[in-house]
């Protein structure tokens, strides 16, 4: 019997969704309480600057530039002191920084573009995405994770900022990734959709939620499509993952094959949910449904899955 454990393509499908091509060398053994005073004193530190939820970039002639050094970083009110460590590039050490002036207050030459606008349009290239989804998700953790949850104590950030200290009990707490399930149930002719009620208008996903503790991702799968459909799933195979900075979640992407075709949706949950033919959604993804119904965007995990399948003919 041959061996087919990696007989797969050698790029895999989570390469090419959004916030997924980050190069950073992480050197995660390498992470001591000194490592962001130590990329600060290298002349070659490239730091991205970012508050509430907004990434700055330059403004010139050319694209949006997401990178300052660390004295071009000192008029926009940056705390080094709470910056992380992401890793490392080819050209040196990269850090995140929260920075203190509000978008309004930016000279004309730089902006603060929301994360998903900024990935949405294209404004930085895929290592720089990648790397804004690591720093966002650290700062975000860092921001509400302050008090030690074991005695209440305002804890120390140690390792570059992946890790917080507990100076009274000692306890000490790590960045927290929240795992999440997104699903699409499909046949060979069709594929189900869901629509939330904070959807852009006109769009349909694939149904996701939130992995809850002491379940399998295929369990998950099964569960939410469950409640939110009506619709039971028997077969569930993986399909790719991506980083998803709001907060800080790993977006897990699944096919389900479907036991029942009634739906049952849940409307608490969603506005509509509904079986869509192979033909509707080529034209959903193409943007030339006679409804104006549409597909995620391109950089979402939603929209590979669709995708994958629409293909897969």
């Amino acid at each position: 019997m041959s061996f087919r454990l990696f007989d797969a393509p050698l790029r895999e499908p989570s390469q090419f969704v959004g916030f997924a091509g980050n190069t950073i060398d992480r050197q995660s053994e390498n992470r001591a309480d000194d490592s962001v005073d130590q990329a600060l004193a290298d002349p070659t530190t490239r730091l991205l600057l970012m508050n509430g939820g907004r990434l700055y970039l330059k403004l010139g002639n050319s694209s949006p530039d997401p990178w300052f050094g660390a004295a071009e970083s000192q008029p926009f009110k940056v705390s080094l002191a709470g910056g992380v460590l992401l890793g490392f590039s080819e050209q040196g050490p990269v850090l995140a920084v929260p920075a203190g002036v509000d978008a309004e207050q930016l000279p004309e030459t730089i902006k603060a573009i929301d994360y998903r606008s900024v990935y949405m349009q294209g404004l930085i290239d895929e290592a720089a995405a990648g790397a804004m989804a690591q720093g966002a998700a650290l700062l975000a953790w860092h921001a509400s994770h302050r008090f030690c949850s074991k005695c209440g104590t305002e804890s120390q950030m140690r390792a570059g900022g992946y890790k917080r200290h507990c100076p009274n009990c000692g306890t000490e707490h790590f960045p927290r990734t929240d795992p999440v399930a997104i699903m699409l149930t499909t046949t060979r002719e069709k594929c189900l959709l869901g629509r939330g009620r904070h959807f852009a208008p006109g769009m349909y996903s694939a149904l996701a939620g939130f992995i809850e503790p002491g379940e399998t991702i295929e369990a998950a799968v099964r569960r939410e499509t469950l409640e939110e459909a009506g619709i039971r799933l028997g077969r569930v195979v993986y399909h790719a993952s991506q980083p998803w900075p709001f907060p800080y979640s790993l977006m897990i992407g699944c096919f389900g094959e479907p036991l029942n075709e009634d739906i049952q949706a849940d409307l608490n949950e969603l506005e509509d949910c509904r079986w869509f033919a192979r033909d509707e959604v080529r034209l959903m993804l193409a943007r030339e449904h006679p409804d104006n119904l549409i597909t995620p965007p391109k950089g979402a995990i939603a929209h590979h899955l669709i995708r994958a399948w629409v293909d897969a003919e």
